[in-house]
């Protein structure tokens, strides 16, 4: 799928943190069923990762990605495109409440240097995502967090992990439904709840 727009004005539609934060979790939860091995999987999420932060997280395993980490002074990510300059100057603009996420280690490089072509966050008072991007990079690394629905991750499933996914079994995740051994077969008939638990606890997922 193609979005229209430049990534400041794409990343502009994201939704308010918290709707932001089931999207990433419903994604997680669908990929950790599919995808039983986590090296695979595209989309994650650590409701633990450090002390009061969560983090979502994309990996494509072609050198692009974002994360983004959720606290209680809000909402900080980052994505990098490979295929464009690395662009620390965008950082700059990002608020100093987000500081330890920006110099965040596992976001860098093998010298420490910050990885990012695109960032953007946002404050629980703002009512609009701030964004600083560069010239070039991003445009396709959040195509599916910003379309939001069960019907594109069913698209891009198929696409990306050859299977035909039940559309009602992933509309039940992306309610965050707690998950029935019913909807997982739906989902991945070679996995079982009980192989879920590690996910379940990790990712935060309702129960």
């Amino acid at each position: 799928m193609r979005l229209d727009g430049d990534v400041k004005e794409l990343l502009g539609r994201l939704p308010e943190i918290s709707a932001l934060r089931d999207r990433c979790r419903a994604m997680a939860m669908l990929d950790a069923i599919v995808s039983p091995d986590w090296e695979s999987r595209y989309y994650s999420f650590n409701s633990a990762w450090g002390e009061g932060e969560e983090m979502a997280s994309m990996r494509d395993g072609q050198g692009n990605d974002w994360f983004i980490v959720f606290t209680a002074a809000g909402v900080y990510g980052r994505g990098f495109d490979h295929e464009a300059p690395n662009a620390q100057q965008v950082l700059r603009a990002v608020p100093s409440v987000f500081e330890s996420q920006v110099a965040e280690p596992a976001f860098a490089d093998h010298e420490g240097a910050p990885l990012a072509t695109v960032c953007f966050w946002r404050e629980p008072g703002d009512d609009e995502w701030g964004v600083s991007t560069a010239d070039l990079g991003g445009q396709g690394l959040f195509e599916l967090l910003l379309e939001g629905t069960p019907q594109a991750y069913r698209l891009w499933a198929a696409d990306y992990y050859e299977v035909d996914l039940d559309l009602a079994a992933v509309e039940h995740v992306y309610e965050l439904q707690p998950l029935t051994p019913a909807v997982i077969d739906r989902i991945n008939p070679a996995v079982r709840l009980s192989d879920l638990h590690d996910d379940l606890e990790e990712i935060g997922y309702p129960r």
